[in-house]
């Protein structure tokens, strides 16, 4: 996911798209504990990803 995506979302939006990759985090962090893990890059991109996301929803709460 790119910034400049990320930019375009409001808030709610933002919240929604951070539960999504929560739970794919849950789940990328159960295959590896299962060893059915295919890209455990993978797990990195969603954990730059979610701080990504919580960077520009506190950035909008102090603008707000």
């Amino acid at each position: 996911m790119k910034a400049n995506e990320i930019k375009d979302m409001s808030v709610a939006e933002l919240n929604e798209k951070l539960a999504e990759l929560k739970q794919e985090l849950f789940n990328l962090r159960f295959q590896h504990a299962v060893n059915q893990l295919e890209n455990p890059m993978r797990m990195k991109a969603v954990k730059r990803d979610i701080a990504r996301v919580k960077t520009f929803i506190r950035k909008q709460e102090s603008v707000q």
